[in-house]
Order: structure tokens, then C-alpha cells, then sequence
């Protein structure tokens, strides 16, 4: 599977530095001991910004039991009471979700998983498997709520200040940050110098509860619009033309997606330059305002919007799957791990990383604090959650409501490119790229070697993908690599698009290393590649670039690709042909 070297254009909110793949869809950790003798083993797929205090609450749960002792009511066991052993493994909630309903409607699917508990992060996804597995799969009167966190739009407090002192509202909402985006100047008619346009982003509504709250926030917010005065939102309000319209002007506030928020913890982090604000959870923002990021402390602090039109709490429920792989002993020993979760010791552990406590018993204390960015009191408007079938229908408009975006895949056809298959990776990298890309999307498709060309026009890919799919399975290799060219023609190719409300994307596909011969024609530097693609940052949608390095990648390779993303903003990913899915997986998240 091909060497990918991608350069994506206009975004990342995602996330989620993706823990550049880590963590997230079926990490397991064996952090958690040897069972003892006749244990009733239980295994718990977990939302992945449980993991932290996870690690420290099953070991300390495991150990109790090993040691004869009943953790929740802190006596020895019974005769004939049998200890209760823990695994468990992080996993993004709507992926798992998935793979609970395939165990049910498919069991022999290879995409199957069986938890005894899964604790995604909101309850929407519970709703979700009951519905589209067309059973009772998860009983939502059973399935304690164990850490409170509400769903808020992270914003730099310089922006925050700038909003309320222009409209002279505490109070700031969606249609506040829209106002920003159709201002005739920007963020320069609140006072705000440098970058005049919003960016903001949100993760992949199917696979993070992150970005399922905050879509269905935006239909709240666009339906109260349009004069909607309910309190549950039902399946005509988020299908009715006019609603959808107003998701849609929502989105056009996107800089790019991203697939898991893990991801945007880390790229925002970076500071205003990046994003302006971005859907998270309080415990995100928390983290990011602690410096527990890889970019360390902010250069200013983050502050936590509760719109004024409401959000949602994720509860980060124990959902205990009515299911033949649960037996009445595990759903028993599934049901004393919960009680052990929200006793007082476990909740003051869950506080400490950013979570508000859900056992009354438990004051709330650090890290709710103003310094992080957070208020004691949380948000004052709570919305109520849609039926199944309209959460499901919210969903299926994603294709419909997010920005769209222009996709020019880039391929190296240089004479490296032909050892050890490498284009032949790159070919069928683009091949599948093409086949996960939304046919809404406009791709086009350009090589270079000595010299760049375009072989098919961006176009809406329902139109062109014969053409694009006929010109990859012709492609050959040879001659030299005009990489810093390349990107500098490419980009300007995608600065000339006049369609502004769409993101701008560069995927290209290489094994990275420049070697243009001024005996061919003029060279662009690794400088002038990067200042091209700067040049673009106050653009209402600036061309991003995320390359993805594979081969060798030597330490000078390193610096080349940490340039070539940081004048994005972004990071690199190396490659290799046994993880190419995920990497298509993850570029196909940012549009």
C-alpha cells in the first residue's frame, strides 16, 4: 500500500493531534493485573478521555478483590462470593456503537466488539445502537451516569472579550459567532488585529460525541432561529428546508474537521493563530488551559462558552449491552464496578481530571477554576435530547450540512517513487482515497516528476471519478522530484478557486525528498513552498498542509515535513503500507 506524503489543505480540528492514530478505536491496556482464581471477568470499552483515571480506577478495583476484599462495601468476601476481574480498552464512542450494533445484526463481522460495558461519552450513542439495531439493546433507565462533563465551545478569551464588548451581551451564542463571520471586516470590526476571518472546527459526528452534541446543538440554535419554540426538537424541524440551511451556514464557520477531538486538544492548543474556538468538552478545555497537551501551556487562556441557545451534559453512562455475550453473573459484576465508579474515592479521582462529579456527596473543587477557564456554575441552558429516530436523521445530514471541500491529490511520479513500489502504493493509496471520499466533494489529480502538470480538473467527483481512476491506473515513474515547485503551483491553483464557502485541500502523495535541477528550469526552496502556503492564512478558507511521510524518513526528511505542516499549523504522519486504512481514514475525517 503506497507511500503517502499528504498535503492537505484547510484544516484539522480535529483532532486530536489524532494522537497521530493512537488510542481511540480499540486500545487495549494490560495495565491491569492477573485475575484471581474463579473471577467473573468483565471487559469495558471505554470513551478514550476516560482513559487517565481509568488506569488508576480498574487496577485499584482488581486489586481489592485479588486481595479478598469487596471493593464497595470494603468487606472480605462471602463464602461463595466470587471476586469480580477487569479489562478494559479505550475506544471512540460512535465507532464502538457501530461495532456493538454489527455483534447483533452481523455477529461473524471482523467490525463485531462485545463489551460488557460500554461507557461512550454521552448517552446519544446508546439511543443510537437501540434504534438502529431494532431492539433493546441497552436499557437507558440502567445505565448510571459516572463522570458530568457539558459540551462547550472553546474560545480564546481575547475573542470571548471582543464579542461582548462590541455587542454589550455577556451572554454569547452561535448566531453572536456567525455575526463575526458576515461582519464586512471580521474580527477587525471587534477590535481584534491580524487574521480578520473566523476559524473554527469540530470533529466527525460518527465516531465523536463531541461533534454529535454540538450538530445537534446547531440544528437547536438554527431551528430556534427560524422560530421554533418546543422544547424537543422532532423529526420535521430537522428536515424542514430552512433549518437545514441554517446548520449549514453554521458550518461554514469550519476551517476543516477532524476525526476524534483528541486530536484538536493538541492543534488548538497552538493558540488564536490556529482556531478561534472550537466544540469540546470542559474537561478538554480544562487540559488544554492546564498544559497537558504536547504543546504545552497556551499562549492565552481558552474560556469555556456555554451558548446561549444551550448544550448538552455527557454523563459518560455504564450501558450494559442486552446481549447473549453478557451473562447474568457478568451483567451482576458489571453493575458492582459501576457502584465502585461513582463512590466518593473514584469520583474525586474522575474531578481531578477535568470531570464534574456525579455523586452529590462529592463537592466540586480543583480543577473548576476560574484560571482554567471554567465556572463553578456550568451551563444555564440545557437542551433536551431528541428521540432516537431524530438524533439518527441528524446524523444522516451530515453529508447534507457540512462544509464541502476541493481536494487536488498530488502524485509523485519521480524515478523514487519506483523502488521498493512505492507509486504503486500511491496509486492505490489515491484509489482508495477516491472510493471513501463524499462524492459531493471536487477532486482533481496532478503528478510531477521533472515537471508538474494536472491530468484531471477539479471537478465534483460523481462527475469525474472514472477519468480520475482511468489516469492513476496509467501513471509511471521517472525522473526527478520538483516537490517544493509542486506545492508552490498547487497551492496557487487553489488560492485562484472563486468559490470561497468551500474548504481547500492538498492531498499529496510522495516519498518527500526534493531534487530539482536547475538545468530543467527554476527551483523552489523548501522556503518558498512554506511562505506560499502562509500567504494563505487570512483567507476565509487558507490552504492546509498535512503531509503524511513514508519510506525512510531521515532527520533531515523530518525537518522538511515539520516545516511544510507547521506553515499549516498541522503535524505529519509517517506511513507505512499496513496502517494506509487508517490513514485514509483520518485525511477523509478533515473534509
Amino acid at each position: 500500500m503506497r507511500k503517502l506524503f499528504i498535503i492537505l489543505t484547510s484544516l484539522l480540528f480535529a483532532l486530536t493531534a489524532c494522537n497521530a492514530m493512537g488510542g481511540g478505536d480499540g486500545t487495549e491496556t494490560d495495565n491491569f493485573g492477573e485475575p484471581p482464581a474463579n473471577a467473573i471477568t468483565i471487559h469495558i470499552i471505554y470513551a478514550p478521555e476516560s482513559d487517565d483515571y481509568m488506569q488508576q480506577i480498574i487496577p485499584a478495583f482488581n486489586e481489592a478483590y485479588r486481595n479478598g476484599t469487596n471493593p464497595v462495601t470494603g468487606q472480605s468476601l462471602a463464602n461463595g462470593e466470587r471476586p469480580i476481574f477487569v479489562t478494559g480498552e479505550t475506544g471512540s464512542s460512535g465507532v464502538i456503537m457501530q461495532g456493538i450494533v454489527r455483534a447483533v445484526t452481523n455477529p461473524t463481522s471482523p467490525n463485531a466488539v462485545t463489551p460488557t460495558i460500554f461507557q461512550p461519552s454521552v448517552s446519544h450513542w446508546l439511543a443510537l445502537a437501540n434504534f438502529q439495531s431494532g431492539r433493546d439493546l441497552f436499557d437507558l433507565n440502567d445505565s448510571p451516569a459516572t463522570a458530568n462533563a457539558p459540551v462547550v465551545i472553546s474560545i480564546w478569551e481575547s475573542r470571548l472579550e471582543a464579542i461582548r464588548n462590541t455587542t454589550g451581551r455577556q451572554e454569547v451564542g452561535w448566531a453572536d459567532l456567525l455575526d463575526v463571520l458576515n461582519s464586512p471586516n471580521g474580527w477587525g470590526d471587534y477590535g481584534i488585529e491580524g487574521r480578520q476571518t473566523v476559524y473554527y472546527g469540530h470533529t466527525d459526528p460518527f465516531v465523536s460525541s463531541t461533534a454529535l452534541s454540538t450538530l445537534i446543538a446547531e440544528f437547536y440554535a438554527s431551528a430556534r432561529e427560524d422560530g421554533f419554540t418546543g422544547r424537543r426538537l422532532t423529526l420535521d424541524v430537522v428536515q424542514d428546508a430552512d433549518v437545514v440551511q441554517g446548520v449549514r451556514n453554521i458550518e461554514e464557520l469550519i476551517r476543516h474537521y477532524s476525526r476524534r477531538t483528541t486530536e484538536f486538544r493538541n492543534y488548538i492548543a497552538q493558540g488564536p493563530d490556529y482556531l478561534d474556538f472550537v466544540a469540546l468538552e470542559e474537561n478538554d478545555l480544562i487540559a488544554i488551559n492546564r498544559g497537558l497537551t504536547d504543546f504545552g501551556t497556551p499562549p492565552e487562556r481558552l474560556v469555556a462558552l456555554y451558548p446561549s441557545e444551550g448544550t448538552f451534559w455527557h454523563e459518560h453512562p455504564f450501558g450494559i449491552p442486552n446481549a447473549p455475550w453478557v451473562s447474568d453473573e457478568q451483567r451482576q459484576a458489571a453493575r458492582v464496578f459501576a457502584d465502585y465508579v461513582v463512590m466518593p474515592e473514584q469520583q474525586q479521582i474522575i474531578m481531578e481530571y477535568g470531570f464534574r462529579p456525579v455523586n452529590p456527596s462529592v463537592e466540586l473543587g480543583f480543577p473548576f477554576e476560574e484560571q482554567y477557564g471554567v465556572t463553578r456554575q456550568g451551563p444555564t441552558t440545557v437542551l433536551d435530547v431528541p428521540e432516537p429516530a431524530v438524533i439518527d436523521a441528524i446524523q444522516d445530514s451530515w453529508s447534507f450540512v457540512k462544509k464541502q471541500a476541493d481536494i487536488m491529490l498530488v502524485i509523485d511520479t519521480s524515478g523514487s517513487m519506483e523502488e521498493d513500489g512505492k507509486l504503486d502504493q500511491a496509486i492505490e493509496a489515491a484509489l482508495a482515497f477516491i472510493d471513501s471520499t463524499e462524492p459531493t466533494n471536487r477532486v482533481g489529480l496532478a503528478t510531477f516528476d521533472d515537471v508538474f502538470r494536472v491530468l484531471v480538473d477539479l471537478d465534483v467527483l460523481e462527475s469525474n471519478r472514472s477519468e480520475l481512476i482511468e489516469e492513476l491506473e496509467d501513471l509511471d515513474a521517472g525522473g526527478r522530484t520538483t516537490l517544493y515547485n509542486s506545492i508552490v503551483e498547487t497551492v496557487d491553483i487553489m488560492q485562484d478557486l472563486t468559490d470561497q464557502n468551500r474548504i481547500r485541500a492538498v492531498v499529496l502523495l510522495s516519498d518527500g525528498e526534493d531534487t530539482c535541477d536547475t538545468d530543467f528550469g527554476s527551483c523552489e526552496s523548501l522556503g518558498d513552498a512554506v511562505q506560499e502556503i502562509e500567504s494563505t492564512v487570512s483567507d476565509r478558507n487558507p490552504v492546509i498542509v498535512v503531509p503524511v511521510g513514508y519510506g525512510n524518513i531521515t532527520s533531515e526528511l523530518e525537518r522538511v515535513l515539520d516545516d511544510i505542516a507547521g506553515a499549516s499549523n498541522t503535524i505529519w504522519v509517517p506511513g507505512n503500507p499496513d496502517n494506509i486504512q487508517e490513514l485514509l481514514e483520518l485525511i477523509s475525517s478533515f473534509f
